[in-house]
């Protein structure tokens, strides 16, 4: 099977709300929708899937643990200057984790989505 599309998986406890955050605040666009489960977004090559509490992939599993949002583990966006990009996202209310930091390869922050998933802001270095 060849695609070039990466996707990724995220659980979410409001799609509507996961939604509503990465198309107005990422620049993805929204794809498929069955509210109140399940939906999809994306942007570029990116297929981020957001699950829910109603959908399959937030079922428990067989020894009981219930998959949930949250963890450390995220998806990168790249960004041109990250400094307006966090300007504007502080200016929406969008609550973050870090503030910017400079390594070797350029600067990033992580900020949550709805759901405390992280989301990473990163400019390379020399952008």
């Amino acid at each position: 099977m060849t695609d070039e599309t990466v996707h990724v998986r995220y659980l979410v406890d409001d799609v509507a709300a996961a939604i509503d955050f990465y198309t107005a605040h990422l620049g993805f666009t929204s794809n498929t929708t069955f509210l109140p489960a399940f939906a999809d977004v994306q942007r570029g090559n990116l297929r981020l899937l957001l699950s829910g509490p109603e959908s399959s992939a937030g079922r428990a599993m067989p020894d009981g643990r219930k998959p949930g949002p949250g963890g450390w583990n995220r998806i990168h966006l790249l960004v041109d200057d990250i400094d307006t990009a966090v300007a504007k996202l502080r200016a929406a209310g969008v609550p973050f984790r870090s503030d910017v930091v400079t390594g070797p390869g350029g600067r990033q922050i992580v900020l949550d989505d709805p759901a405390g998933n992280p989301v990473e802001l990163f400019q390379p270095a020399g952008r």
